[in-house]
């Protein structure tokens, strides 16, 4: 049986992915992946101090791993003195020739997580 995907920022510690974005960087034509996080475990169970971290993301799955690099990593804090997580969005650019194995990821994590994803639609009131 195959293990189920995972997400790792620290080595041992699954993190949950809540929403995912594809874009296209307009100026270089590269793909960048953009991924939010609401829920840290290494954060609330300060594991992180404890675990070994390599500043790159894993990707785990019955394939194996993708290891990427983040090319930024930005925490958002709110409530009312600020202090409070809300998330953590990660992005990284892919490369074409690894854009498939990155979808077949996507698609076995949307699986074993009850996900979905599709094109992104604008709402507007009327």
């Amino acid at each position: 049986m195959a293990a189920s995907p995972s997400i790792q920022f620290f080595d041992g510690i699954n993190e949950s992915l809540d929403g995912v974005s594809l874009r296209r960087n307009r100026s270089t034509g590269q793909r960048l992946v953009v991924m939010q996080f609401r829920h840290l475990r290494a954060l609330e169970r300060f594991n992180s101090f404890r675990a070994q971290s390599s500043n790159v993301m894993n990707l785990i799955d019955e394939e194996g791993v993708i290891t990427v690099t983040p090319s930024y990593t930005k925490f958002f804090f709110g409530g009312e003195d600020g202090g409070e997580f809300e998330k953590l969005e990660c992005a990284f650019e892919i490369a074409e020739e690894h854009w498939e194995r990155l979808t077949r990821f996507l698609d076995r994590y949307a699986a074993a997580n009850n996900m979905e994803y599709g094109e992104h639609q604008e709402q507007h009131e009327a």
